[in-house]
């Protein structure tokens, strides 16, 4: 008694349905299409034969009204050494960009003082105050003369200079060794997707 199973009839293309060879597939939707709407970007039009029971297809609408989890990812990274050289660059930069600025601005405040009196009233009052019966007085005008305050503003930026770029190279020395002993400085880095 032989009698074909209905897998093996499958298997062998028979027993399909004719209808379910002629429709592509289309993944179950959650929400019904309004009644006469046309379909959004990545919706099939309805196929014949493809209707629900109220002769519309079901069509997921997307949610307004849902909000999004950024993903966030993050990583922990440990700071072991710093390169001397490459801080003794970075600081010597640094520092010249702080003393050129530091030249600028006491060259544009003495201007802008000097435009405005300042120097030449205070300096009338301090000769009154210091002048004795046979001599005159100190004289700050001559003493804060433009040449003189850019002398000793680019004495105080180069010293600045040398200072600083020295100072940041014997940190880094220090943190290196710091660091053999502690592990060095923990930092979490996070992205924003």
């Amino acid at each position: 008694m032989t009698s074909a199973r209905p897998a093996d009839s499958y298997a062998q293309g028979q027993g399909y349905p004719a209808a379910q060879d002629s429709q592509q597939y289309r993944p179950p939707q959650a929400y019904p299409a309004p009644p006469g709407a046309a379909p959004t970007a990545g919706q099939q039009p309805p196929a014949q034969g493809a209707q629900g029971p109220q002769g519309t297809q079901g069509v997921r609408v997307p949610r307004t009204g849902a909000r999004t989890v950024p993903r966030i990812r993050k990583a922990r990274l440990r700071v072991a050494k710093a390169d001397p050289w490459s801080v003794m660059k970075v600081s010597f930069l640094l520092s010249i960009a702080l003393g050129i600025c530091t030249v600028i601005a006491v060259s544009m405040l003495w201007m802008v003082m000097d435009s405005m009196g300042v120097f030449s009233t205070i300096g009338e009052t301090i000769t009154e105050a210091t002048a004795a019966e046979g001599e005159s007085g100190f004289d700050l005008v001559a003493y804060l003369s433009l040449s003189r305050v850019m002398l000793f503003t680019g004495i105080i930026a180069l010293i600045d200079v040398v200072l600083a770029t020295a100072l940041a190279t014997l940190g880094a020395f220090l943190y290196n060794l710091s660091a053999g002993f502690v592990g060095g400085v923990e930092v979490t880095l996070a992205e924003d997707e």
